[in-house]
């Protein structure tokens, strides 16, 4: 397994991270996002290939009804990596966070069997489960119009988009610990398993990303500086 000088990729680095990180000024990315942007990276890939396998009268670029809202106009020029550690870098989002969002997504994927994680619906989908987790798992949260800044849309676009997920859902929120726990294994075993080429390459295609962004003073959210992004 391929393993970045910067990034020790283990389990046991990551069971650290989900089970007693702690949020500094100066806190390096959780590797949970890094392995949890892998997964979806595959997830993307696979579905792409399933969808240009599809004959046109059954081709879908993610989902029909309801989750199209998903959708954006255009493919973001934001790779998953990149997204994931703008909205740690801006949310403190513990690492259990993105786990239970994780969870969450699992279950919208179940729950919907029509729909499938796209390029043109996974940040949307990602920035929502993310603020819903966050409501369920940490003591404080920010607002859905600074989740909506973080996330590159319009407070009422995602106001929406959080309402019509947890219809989707059922309201089906709860994650008792041997839920939470069983994703954890699974992410390990993704660790362990061949996922560091995966994630050492989205980490390289962030960097090329960030770089690139022009970066803009927002004064009203505890002078945050922002990368103007839009879905």
């Amino acid at each position: 397994m391929a393993v970045s000088n910067s990034l020790t990729i283990s389990p046991r680095k990551l069971r650290s991270d989900l089970y007693s990180y702690s949020y500094q000024d100066n806190s390096e990315t959780p590797l949970v996002i890094s392995v949890l942007s892998s997964l979806i990276d595959r997830t993307l890939t696979r579905n792409q290939r399933i969808n240009r396998r599809a004959s046109p009268a059954s081709y879908s670029s993610g989902g029909s009804g309801k989750t199209q809202i998903f959708d954006c106009r255009e493919i973001p020029d934001m790779t998953i990596q990149s997204y994931l550690e703008r909205i740690f870098r801006y949310t403190k989002a513990g690492p259990s966070v993105y786990v239970v969002a994780y969870v969450y997504i699992d279950r919208f994927c179940q729950t919907n069997p029509g729909f499938r994680i796209s390029y043109t619906n996974v940040h949307r989908l990602l920035i929502t489960t993310i603020m819903i987790a966050s409501k369920y798992v940490e003591d404080l949260n920010y607002r859905n119009s600074y989740f909506a800044k973080v996330g590159g849309l319009e407070t009422e676009d995602l106001n929406r988009l959080e309402l019509e997920f947890l219809f989707l859902m059922g309201f089906k929120l709860h994650v008792n610990v041997s839920v939470y726990e069983s994703y954890c294994c699974h992410l390990e075993r993704e660790v362990s398993f061949g996922g560091g080429y995966q994630i050492e390459k989205a980490l390289r295609c962030a960097e090329e990303i960030k770089s690139r962004q022009m970066i803009v003073q927002d004064p009203k959210h505890h002078h945050h500086q922002f990368a103007r992004i839009l879905l």
